[in-house]
This record gives C-alpha cells, sequence and structure tokens, in this order.
C-alpha cells in the first residue's frame, strides 16, 4: 500500500487539507495506528471520516502512481489536473463514506442490541455529522452536494436487514474512483477490473479495525441518551 503521509501536497486548501490531517490522525505519530474505541455516535462520525479520506486518498493517488510512473511528481505541477484530482478525492470520500457507513450499521444490527429502525437512525444521524461537518469544500466541485445527498438517501432508504458481511456493503467506492479519477477513459476502460479490485483489497483492513474497535452497547446507549 502507498504511504498517503508521502504525496506531493502541490495545490492542497484548507478543506483538502483537512483529509490529509485525518489520514495523519489515522496513522498517529511514528506510523502507529491509534486505537481509540469506537463506543459513541461521535466516535463513529471521526472514524467514518478519517478512514474514508484514507481510503479516498491511498486509492486515488496509488492508482494514479501507478499509471504515471516515472512521471508522477510531474502531474502536480499542472494545474487542470490539481483542479481535477481535488474533485475527484472529494466525490471518492463521499462514496467511501456511504459504503462504510452501510457496514457499521451492518455490524450494530449483526450485534443483536438494536433494531433496523434504530440502526436506520444513527447511522443517518451520524452522517449527518460528518457532512454537517465538511460542509461544501471549495475545491470539490458543483456536484459535490448534490452527490452528498444521494449519499444520505442511501443510508435513509437502505434495508439493514439484508447487508451481507465482507465486501457487500462496498459496492459505490469500486465504481467512485473509476468515474473519478483524472485518467483518459481508454485508460480507465484498460484498468477498471484491476482498480475495483485494489479498492476492494484495501477496504479489507479497515473492515478489520472497525470490528476490533466497534464497541455496540456504549455506543447505543450513548445515542439513546
Amino acid at each position: 500500500m502507498s504511504d498517503p503521509l508521502e504525496m506531493p501536497y502541490a495545490g492542497v486548501t484548507r478543506n483538502l487539507r483537512r483529509m490529509i490531517d485525518g489520514v495523519q490522525h489515522y496513522f498517529g505519530l511514528g506510523g502507529a495506528k491509534r486505537r481509540i474505541p469506537v463506543n459513541s455516535p461521535t466516535a463513529l462520525a471521526n472514524f467514518l471520516d478519517t478512514r474514508s479520506a484514507f481510503m479516498a486518498q491511498t486509492s486515488l493517488y496509488g492508482y494514479l502512481r501507478t499509471r504515471a510512473g516515472t512521471r508522477y511528481a510531474e502531474l502536480f505541477e499542472d494545474e487542470v489536473f490539481i483542479e481535477l484530482l481535488n474533485i475527484a478525492k472529494w466525490h471518492i470520500w463521499l462514496d467511501c463514506l456511504g459504503d462504510l457507513a452501510c457496514f457499521s450499521g451492518y455490524l450494530l444490527l449483526a450485534s443483536g442490541e438494536s433494531d433496523e429502525e434504530e440502526v436506520g437512525r444513527i447511522m443517518l444521524a451520524v452522517v449527518e455529522a460528518v457532512l454537517a461537518k465538511t460542509g461544501k469544500p471549495e475545491e470539490a466541485g458543483e456536484k459535490f452536494l448534490a452527490h452528498g445527498e444521494k449519499v444520505r438517501e442511501r443510508i435513509r432508504t437502505c434495508d439493514w436487514g439484508v447487508l451481507e458481511d465482507g465486501e457487500a456493503c462496498f459496492s459505490a467506492s469500486p465504481d467512485s474512483l473509476v468515474e473519478w479519477a483524472p485518467i483518459v477513459e481508454t485508460l480507465k476502460e484498460l484498468d477498471e477490473g484491476i482498480v475495483r479490485n485494489s479498492v476492494r483489497f484495501r477496504w479489507q483492513e479497515v473492515r478489520r479495525n472497525l470490528r476490533e474497535l466497534l464497541k455496540p452497547v456504549p455506543l447505543l446507549e450513548a445515542a439513546r441518551r
């Protein structure tokens, strides 16, 4: 896995820098991952935000680095490319957020400590909190808010009882990388299968971390107060 902390910061604005800071928070000082329990809606919102940023950045930058090869650094000298990259990063983040929120809801329901209605309310409130914190980043493009509403609608209408374990919840983020990556369409068509599998593979560690850190009972108790 490529190290997101080594990527160039050319063209980074304040909101985009927040996403990078989220990745740094995920890794912690010296590269050691933080083991913060996910035991409240606030902690879950932070987990969704930072891990979605981590996935959006590592997936996108990893794909670009692979495709560009030795010319990778030169890409960041092109202002048009930077603009497209910023837009792509935020849209991929939205779909990562939706995927991880669905998986989180699945884990809460599978714990046996809640029902579908309550899980739906909690997950919608958590996603709303993340989106409210993010607002409308200047570099995210004119379609960002409409895309965010689609993520809300996905959570609002999710049939939590039919979700399955593993990769089943992670359907939007592979599509998003293929759609938004600033790479010519002919190359993306050639890469599509590999790119999708790469995103699914990257989610494995995040899923494992959430299983270990999620504390359904205290989280639900905090949500009911």
